[in-house]
């Protein structure tokens, strides 16, 4: 029984220490996919504006 409990709190440890460490690159992946998002909308939304201002006039 002590083995079993032995591993199981090394486990939980082990566990805790390395989403403690993955902290960092998760956020990084975060702020890329977020900067990648808006670099997204921005050219749409750059395109849908040059697009809408080339109309001619409707009069």
């Amino acid at each position: 029984m002590d083995v079993l409990l032995t591993l199981l709190l090394s486990s939980v440890t082990r566990t805790a220490s390395l989403l403690a460490e993955s902290r960092h690159v998760i956020g990084i992946a975060a702020a890329l996919c977020a900067a990648l998002l808006a670099a997204h909308l921005g050219w749409h939304g750059t395109d849908r504006l040059l697009s809408w201002r080339e109309r001619p006039d409707e009069d």
